[in-house]
């Protein structure tokens, strides 16, 4: 599958729908939150450090999404939060997400010390493991981190 892996800096000019419908089908609301925030205006991507990035199949139909945002549930400015991260089932397990989980935390280096995520799906606990995240951090907003070495991401730019 070829993929086209960028920032998004509008989420308004980009068809969301389907990934929205199909999130919905397995159980999830937080893609329905990420465009209602978005179009509410708390929570746009906009603040220091954040970001939001989607990839693109060879169709121009937008298979996967993730951002980051500094961590709300944390009184440390150094903590960035994964947010909104999905990938379509039809382009799972084919290493965008993990191509997409990269970027975002290459991203992030310049900005956090860590980033945390929180899930309750044992897929995405089994992905986040294997992207070097660790689990049971014992933190109520949370269930895996990961700690961000600022020199190694210099000396690899």
């Amino acid at each position: 599958m070829t993929k086209n892996l960028k920032q998004i800096t509008d989420l308004k000019s980009v068809d969301v729908s389907k990934l929205v419908e199909e999130s919905e089908a397995e159980g999830y609301r937080f893609l329905r939150r990420l465009v209602s925030q978005y179009e509410d205006g708390t929570n746009t991507f906009n603040q220091e450090g954040e970001v939001l990035y989607g990839v693109w199949d060879h169709h121009d139909h937008l298979v996967a999404i993730g951002g980051l945002n500094r961590d709300p549930y944390s009184p440390k400015e150094s903590v960035g939060r994964l947010r909104r991260f999905y990938i379509s089932p039809s382009a799972r397990r084919q290493g965008i997400g993990t191509e997409l989980l990269k970027e975002i935390i290459n991203y992030g280096r310049g900005h956090f010390k860590e980033i945390v995520v929180r899930t309750d799906s044992s897929m995405a606990d089994a992905f986040y493991r294997a992207n070097g995240f660790s689990a049971d951090l014992g933190l109520p907003e949370a269930t895996h981190g990961i700690t961000l070495d600022q020199e190694a991401s210099k000396a690899a730019q």
